[in-house]
């Protein structure tokens, strides 16, 4: 019989990050096979995610070693209109998931895109990662090309750079540009650092103006750019070390006679 172990080990990394950073499954469902009892270390079962490992633990799960864990990728998609950012919809809704290559990693979403909304939408295969650009405190700016129903005053739009009350729920400076204004219909440019859930449709509508398009083209320093529609392209090592800070051992250069370029969706390939 396996001896349990409970303890924390004075330093490393959590075992579920660990497991999420093999591309076996997510973090939270790393915490549901640990708490299973299918995850051991050095030959202990855990009864607890609250474990850190080093590189020289041996971890397996269901008896099985764990792979390496993966080097951090970063891509750009280019999310079409209809589809969902989730793992699983309960409503049956066709997901990005549901669309991606098939050839891509196990991938998480940096944040979210709704349904009718479209444009750059990053992936990584590292969780740890998403986190941390999702995080405001990285200070960057998520920039969208709105259209609009309705006639835009842009004096209106300024104001929001000093924040904006809709109902109970208070949102941070938004910078907001009239960039064409063609019949009862507009087109602008909005900025925000935070971007909560529906943020911009919903304080559009608090001005009378029904958004009808809604298309993200940068998340900090990543842009959509000439990405088509239902596109996937992977950010080169390089740039991400540049961007994020990291290391060249964290993020190696893609090997030669590989491109790190572009693959159709599913949905496209119909």
């Amino acid at each position: 019989m396996s001896e349990t172990a409970t303890e924390i080990p004075a330093v490393g990394e959590r075992i579920a990050k660990r497991i999420a950073r093999a591309g076996v499954c997510s973090r939270r469902d790393a915490e549901k096979l640990i708490l299973a009892g299918k995850v051991a270390v050095d030959g202990a079962v855990l009864k607890t995610p609250a474990f850190l490992v080093t590189e020289a633990s041996r971890i397996t799960i269901d008896g099985k070693p764990l792979a390496e864990p993966e080097h951090t990728r970063l891509w750009r998609y280019h999310k079409p209109r209809g589809v969902v950012t989730t793992n699983r919809d309960p409503e049956g809704r066709q997901t990005v998931f549901d669309v991606l290559p098939p050839d891509l990693p196990r991938v998480v979403t940096v944040g979210r895109l709704d349904m009718n909304s479209e444009g750059l939408l990053l992936l990584t295969n590292d969780g740890g990662l998403a986190r941390t650009l999702e995080l405001p405190a990285r200070g960057w700016i998520r920039r969208y090309r709105v259209r609009v129903h309705g006639q835009v005053d842009p004096a209106r739009l300024a104001k929001l750079a000093n924040g904006v009350t809709v109902g109970d729920q208070k949102y941070g400076p938004i910078t907001a540009v009239l960039d064409q204004q063609k019949g009862d219909n507009a087109w602008l440019t909005v900025s925000l650092q935070e971007g909560r859930n529906r943020e911009i449709r919903v304080v559009m509508e608090h001005l009378g103006y029904e958004v009808s398009r809604l298309i993200r083209v940068a998340y900090g320093p990543f842009q959509l750019n000439q990405l088509e529609r239902g596109m996937v392209e992977e950010v080169r090592g390089r740039v991400l070390r540049d961007q994020l800070g990291l290391t060249k051992a964290s993020i190696p250069a893609p090997p030669r006679g590989r491109q790190a370029g572009t693959a159709k969706t599913a949905a496209d390939r119909r």
